[in-house]
């Protein structure tokens, strides 16, 4: 059996969706039972509980063969860096009082750095606390998601794409289907070593200005990349509902990726490209926004 976490959302979706496919037992974890229901449909053993329940995903981990765990986002945090500390050291507790052999962990391109990445440093914690149990790890640091555009397609359609990245800053950016069909495959291989990195990205990096050029396409009209000052990622995150500490770090990784210590790390990393591209990927997005006429 393999445990999976982050149903809800479009990486572990993926992951469990895989597995399934393939005859693999699952169990998935939820907060809520109701978002539960679906997975159970689909043969699925369904876990309610929350990841930072430490006895809770210790018996949910118990017997089974790997695991893919991920930090959830905290928007609302005021600390958000004491927060996942506390929550990475709940689960790496519960990873190492149920013995589970193999863990595949979500985190991020520039994971190897613990400072000047924002809120990156949060899963670069993680990868330094997950290595100290018994478990053997993958950690899939993927690049920037592409979905991040998903936001802001509806100005995209008036022309502009907004961006906090110089418009030709070629950077690595992944789907999180291709996130989530790498972790699967990452859980069913196994881990020949304690600790293993795969640096994923899509099968080919982009810049601000190459997203607007497949927006354009996507939308029938012209797009243009639409460059912002790093200075205004705190207004704009806040005004979004986010936390003013969040935000920050949010500025600060966006500084980091300008710098180019957002970076892979290469050497004993194996870098994976994905399958989707940007403009595969926007057009999705898009027809997903549009109603059914």
């Amino acid at each position: 059996m393999f445990v999976i976490a982050g149903v809800s959302g479009n990486t572990g979706s993926v992951v469990a969706k895989s597995l399934l496919e393939k005859g693999e037992r699952v169990r998935v974890i939820v907060r809520d039972a109701k978002k539960g229901a679906i997975w159970k449909e689909r043969g699925a053993d369904v876990a309610v509980l929350a990841l930072d329940d430490e006895d809770a995903l210790t018996r949910a981990l118990e017997g089974a063969k790997g695991a893919y765990l991920l930090s959830p986002p905290s928007p609302g945090s005021s600390d958000l860096l004491k927060e996942k500390r506390a929550f990475v050291d709940a689960l790496a507790r519960a990873v190492d009082r149920s013995k589970i052999p193999h863990v595949v962990f979500l985190s991020s391109i520039g994971a190897q750095h613990d400072d000047g990445t924002g809120i990156i440093r949060t899963v670069a914690y993680a990868e330094r606390r997950l290595a100290q149990t018994s478990a053997k790890l993958t950690f899939v640091r993927a690049a920037y998601f592409l979905e991040n555009w998903g936001s802001v397609l509806g100005a995209a359609a008036q022309g502009k794409l907004p961006t906090f990245l110089p418009p030709d800053l070629t950077i690595p950016m992944v789907a999180t289907a291709d996130i989530g069909r790498v972790a699967a495959t990452a859980l069913l291989e196994g881990a020949s070593a304690k600790t293993q990195i795969l640096e994923l990205a899509g099968p080919r990096d982009y810049s601000s200005r190459d997203v607007a050029i497949a927006a354009a396409k996507v939308l029938g009209k012209p797009v243009e990349a639409d460059g912002a000052p790093l200075a205004a990622v705190v207004p704009a995150f806040t005004s979004f509902g986010i936390s003013a500490d969040v935000a920050e770090q949010f500025r600060a990784m966006y500084a980091g990726i300008i710098d180019g210590t957002v970076a892979f790390e290469g050497g004993s990393a194996r870098l994976v490209r994905g399958a989707v591209d940007a403009e595969s990927l926007l057009r999705g997005l898009s027809s997903a926004a549009t109603p059914a006429s």
